[in-house]
C-alpha cells in the first residue's frame, strides 16, 4: 500500500499538444497487462534527457544515447519514444543492442520515419533476452491508440512493481502565456541516487532550445530523482526524458533569463512530486520520510549524509518499527565520510522534537516523544552541522518485511 499517495485522476491529467500516447499489450513477460508504450512527438519538438550512472547500463540506454548524440550533427528530430516493461534488456550483450535496434526500426518503419529518430526505453528482469517479436507485433496497437489523453494509460503500461500508476499534470503562466506540463513516472524498488530503476517521461507545449532543454532536464533531475531513495541499488536502466513540443507562444532561447527560471520551477516541482510518488510506493513501505542536513559547508557533504542517513538498513528498519532507536541516525551520520566532522555540534530532530544537542543526547528529550513521531506516516529528520550554510534534502521510505517477500519472488 502506498504511503499517503491517491490514486491519479485520469481527467486531471492534462493534454499537451504536439505529444499523443498509446499503449498496448504485447505480452512481454505476462499476458493481459499493459506492457508496451508509444509517444509520438509533433516534428517541432526537442527531447532532452538524463540516465543512470552505472556501467551496466541497459542495451535501450545505450541506443538512446546514441541517437540522442546523434541530434548533434543532424536536423533529424526525434519522432517517438517506446517503453516495455517486463523485461530490462540489460546484461543482454550485444543481442541487446541488436534487439533494441530492431525495436527503433520497426516503430520508425510504421511512422515513416528513420530509426534513429526513435528513443527505446526498457523496464524490468536483468539478463533476460528481450521478446522482441512480441514488441513488434504489439507496436500497430499501440499506434491505434495514440491519443493525447491517454496519459493515465501510459503510466499503467510502464509499471513493473508498482502498487499504482504514477503521473501529475500543471499548468503555469508564463509571459501571459499558459503552458502545459504533464508527466508519468514509475518505480518502486532498486532506487538509488544519481538515477535509479526508475523512469520518468514528462512533456510541456513550450519551445526549448536544445541547448536549454539538455540544461533544464539535468537541473531538474538534480532536485528530484536524484534525491530519492529506497534501497540503495542504482539500476541499469534509469531514465527521465523531457520533452518541450513547441506547440505553445513561448519560447525559451537561453538559460540566463527570466523565462527559463519560471519554467524552471514548474518542471522542478512536477519532477519532485513524480520522483516522491516513486518513494511513496517504495516496494512494502510504511513510512514517507524526508532527510534535511542543514548549516553543512558545501551541499555535497550534506548530501553524502542525508544520504548516509536514508540508505541504513537499520535506520529504515527502526523507522518501520516505530522504534525510537535514533542512536542509528547518529552512527549513519559519523560514517558518512565527511572526515572532518566535530560531532560537538550537532544537533538532530526528529520533526519538532529535538533530540541530540551538542552531539549527546537533549536532556529534555523524552523516549514517549520521540514515539510519538516515528508511529506517524509521514517524517522529517533534520541534522544541523553548524559548519555553514549549505543545505540538502533527500526523500526515503522504511524498510519492511514486504519489501524482502517482494524481491525474493520478483521473477515469478
Amino acid at each position: 500500500m502506498a504511503v499517503n499517495l491517491p490514486l491519479p485522476v485520469p481527467a486531471s491529467l492534462k493534454p499537451v499538444a504536439g505529444i499523443e500516447l498509446g499503449h498496448a499489450e504485447a505480452g512481454v513477460r505476462k499476458a493481459n497487462r499493459k506492457d508496451l508504450l508509444v509517444m509520438k512527438l509533433a516534428p517541432t519538438a526537442s527531447v532532452a534527457g538524463v540516465f543512470t550512472t552505472n556501467r551496466f547500463c541497459a542495451a535501450p540506454v545505450q541506443v538512446c544515447k546514441a541517437h540522442l548524440e546523434a541530434l548533434r550533427i543532424s536536423d533529424s528530430p526525434i519522432r517517438a519514444l517506446v517503453v516495455n516493461t517486463g523485461n530490462a534488456n540489460a546484461g543482454t550483450g550485444e543481442a541487446g543492442l541488436i534487439n533494441a535496434n530492431a525495436t527503433c526500426a520497426a516503430l520508425a518503419e510504421l511512422l515513416g520515419c528513420e530509426a534513429s529518430q526513435i528513443l527505446p526505453f526498457s523496464t524490468g528482469v536483468i539478463l533476460e533476452p528481450l521478446p522482441v517479436d512480441r514488441i513488434k507485433a504489439g507496436l500497430p496497437q499501440a499506434i491505434a491508440n495514440l491519443k493525447e489523453d491517454n496519459w493515465y494509460n501510459a503510466a499503467e503500461s510502464i509499471m513493473t512493481t508498482d502498487t499504482q500508476p504514477k503521473a501529475a499534470s500543471r499548468t503555469v503562466t508564463i509571459n501571459g502565456v499558459s503552458i502545459t506540463l504533464t508527466g508519468i513516472s514509475k518505480g518502486a524498488g532498486m532506487i538509488k541516487p544519481n538515477m535509479a530503476t526508475m523512469l520518468g517521461f514528462m512533456a510541456t507545449d513550450a519551445k526549448v532550445a536544445q541547448p536549454v532543454l539538455e540544461h533544464l532536464v539535468k537541473e531538474a533531475a538534480d532536485q528530484s530523482f536524484n534525491c530519492i531513495t529506497i534501497d540503495g541499488d542504482t539500476s541499469t536502466n534509469d531514465s527521465f526524458m523531457l520533452v518541450a513540443t513547441g506547440a505553445a507562444a513561448l519560447e525559451v532561447s537561453e538559460i540566463d533569463s527570466p523565462e527559463y527560471a519560471a519554467l524552471l520551477q514548474a518542471v522542478v516541482g512536477l519532477s519532485q512530486e513524480l520522483s516522491q510518488m516513486i518513494v511513496r510506493d517504495g516496494e512494502g513501505a510504511t513510512k514517507f520520510i524526508t532527510i534535511t542536513v542543514e548549516d553543512g559547508a558545501n551541499v555535497e557533504e550534506c548530501r553524502k549524509i542525508a544520504y548516509s542517513i536514508g540508505h541504513s538498513p537499520l535506520v529504515k528498519t527502526a523507522f518501520f518499527a516505530s522504534d525510537p532507536n535514533l542512536g542509528r541516525i547518529l552512527a549513519a551520520i559519523g560514517y558518512a565520510g565527511v572526515d572532518d566532522l566535530d560531532v560537538s555540534k550537532l544537533n538532530l530532530y526528529l520533526d519538532d522534537v529535538w533530540v541530540a544537542k551538542n552531539g549527546g543526547r537533549n536532556p529534555e528529550y523524552r523516549e514517549e516523544d520521540g514515539q510519538r513521531v516515528m508511529q506517524q506516516s509521514e517524517i522529517t529528520v533534520r541534522v544541523k552541522l553548524a559548519r555553514g550554510d549549505a543545505a540538502a534534502t533527500i526523500w526515503t521510505c522504511d524498510l519492511s518485511h514486504d519489501y524482502v517477500t517482494i524481491n525474493a519472488d520478483y521473477r515469478s
